[in-house]
């Protein structure tokens, strides 16, 4: 991933989560809400190669670290998304498997998600969080999920394309 890339999915996360945070937070969704800086960010991860799916957990993480509503200790998802990010560059051949087929990546951008908010839990357990009640994360879990699942085929072909615009002419090729 060169420098210049960088610079433009740095910015490309903060204007996601400025619309996460100014539009879509604001929407009083059924169940629990849905975040569509997580599903974006999951999603650019996947696209990546081995080293950038790092980078890109990292970079992403870091950005989610800067929001002004999250409340967990700085560093927490920076290294929640590099953990992801090393997954998902661990299993490139699998993951790669996925991004082929619309419904099966949509599926995988959801569990991926979903994924994200449980090792957020987990991490905080063992930080001393309070998190709330097991019951409460889970629905907040399913419901993060479903609405995943259900907006997913619509910003995925759109997440695609300005990746591919940010690709140089090496990493095209």
């Amino acid at each position: 991933m060169s420098a210049a890339r960088v610079g433009v999915s740095a910015a490309f996360l903060f204007a996601m989560l400025i619309v996460q945070e100014s539009l879509i937070s604001r929407i009083q969704f059924p169940i629990t809400g849905f975040s569509l800086y997580l599903a974006v960010l999951v999603t650019l991860i996947s696209l990546e190669d081995r080293s950038g799916a790092i980078v890109m957990g990292f970079l992403g993480g870091i950005v989610l670290d800067l929001s002004p509503s999250s409340d967990a200790p700085f560093g927490q998802w920076a290294l929640i998304f590099t953990v992801i990010g090393y997954l998902f560059a661990a299993n490139r051949e699998s993951v790669g498997d996925f991004t082929s087929q619309p419904f099966i990546f949509v599926l995988f951008v959801a569990l991926s998600a979903g994924l994200s908010l449980g090792i957020y839990l987990i991490v905080g357990l063992i930080l001393g969080e309070n998190n709330g009640s097991f019951q409460r994360d889970l629905i907040i879990i399913a419901g993060n999920f479903l609405w995943t699942l259900l907006f997913a085929p619509i910003f995925l072909p759109a997440i695609g394309k300005v990746r591919r615009v940010s690709l140089s002419a090496r990493e095209r090729a």
